[in-house]
């Protein structure tokens, strides 16, 4: 069986993340979504607030699970058998950003990184996007699922 990790703040989960997420879950047998815990960042959302959103979210692609990890991601795929990591890909700049830590994690581990391209109509949506939408009063209906729209309300 084939076992990916799909790794990310998600704080907040966009509509990418989801594209990303649910492609990964018709490639794979399993997919797993991870919020990389940094303790030296402060996230709108606690790791914990973000499980929760991305298990509601995904509780109705059967191999699809979530979980966290803090340390070297690495690390974790090798303590759960993965055979690669899912990242998406928006553009160049992702690209560039994204390229060098596949190439360490290779070095490391000798996992493999997929790069998925975001489906183009969501290639503009980042979680940073989002946070400044919502506190300037925007619309974001359109960026991301309606569980996040409501926590990001009371939120922000």
């Amino acid at each position: 069986m084939s076992t990916v990790v799909c790794p990310g703040s998600f704080d907040p989960l966009t509509y990418g993340h989801v594209d990303i997420v649910r492609r990964a879950a018709q490639l794979f047998d399993n997919v797993i979504v991870c919020v990389a815990h940094n303790p030296n960042k402060q996230g709108l959302f606690t790791v914990a607030e973000r499980l929760e959103i991305l298990q509601e979210e995904f509780s109705d692609i059967p191999n699809v699970t979530s979980d966290s990890f803090a340390g070297l991601l690495v690390d974790y795929c090798t303590n759960v058998e993965a055979c690669a990591v899912v990242k998406g890909i928006r553009s160049n700049q992702d690209y560039e950003y994204e390229l060098p830590m596949a190439h360490v994690n290779k070095q490391l581990s000798g996992i493999d990184t997929i790069f998925l391209p975001t489906s183009p109509e969501l290639s503009f949506i980042s979680s940073s996007v989002v946070k400044e939408v919502v506190r300037f009063g925007g619309d974001a209906s359109g960026l991301v699922p309606p569980i996040v729209l409501k926590k990001l309300l009371k939120r922000l």
